[in-house]
């Protein structure tokens, strides 16, 4: 096997695609990848090697793509993050810490699951947990995000906001001809 289709066959019979990465994204990843038989690779947030399955691949895309394009600095990202469901607990997949509380989620990023309808209610339930305004859901190929406007209504948004900005920025974002004036793709806690 060759580095140029190692991540094809980290992917091969999985549903995650790489469509939603830049070439460059995927490059850079590519380019950090060890081993053939054990692919392996550094995660600037656990800060050790870590063994690439495609779930793996995806998060690690997506975390390069908070710390460079959102500019999220690396305390605030936290991998398998608990969250608290009374005495079950679960792990979230990414979460991003508010910077004005450190132990308190604000994006809560979801990856494992392929099927977005599966995502979307575990989002759900971990955002309710949390408290956190603002959840992800991606599979390669597709993303989605929403706000929490409360704990029965996410509401789709167009992206998470930089490490610099705000919610409010975000949600205050001039809509375009292009932009629904309703939005469709709201979901309440029973859909």
């Amino acid at each position: 096997m060759t580095q140029s289709d190692i991540i094809q066959t980290i992917l091969k019979d999985s549903n995650y695609h790489l469509d939603l990465f830049h070439i460059s994204e995927i490059q850079n990843l590519r380019q950090r990848i060890e081993g053939k038989k054990t692919p392996i690779t550094y995660c600037p947030i656990r800060g050790k090697a870590v063994q690439l399955k495609p779930e793996e691949l995806i998060r690690q895309l997506y975390v390069e793509r908070l710390l460079n394009r959102y500019h999220y600095p690396r305390e605030r990202v936290r991998f398998e993050h608990l969250v608290n469901f009374g005495r079950e607990k679960k792990r979230a997949d990414i979460v991003i810490l508010d910077k004005d509380r450190a132990d308190t989620p604000y994006i809560i990023v979801e990856v494992k699951k392929p099927k977005l309808q599966d995502g979307k209610a575990q989002l759900r339930s971990y955002c309710n947990a949390t408290g956190a305004p603002i959840a992800v859901w991606t599979n390669g190929q597709q993303i989605s995000h929403y706000h929490r406007r409360d704990p029965n209504y996410f509401e789709d948004i167009t992206d998470i906001p930089n490490a610099d900005q705000t919610l409010a920025d975000i949600l205050s974002e001039r809509f375009t001809l292009n932009t629904p004036l309703s939005n469709p793709h709201a979901f309440a806690c029973g859909m």
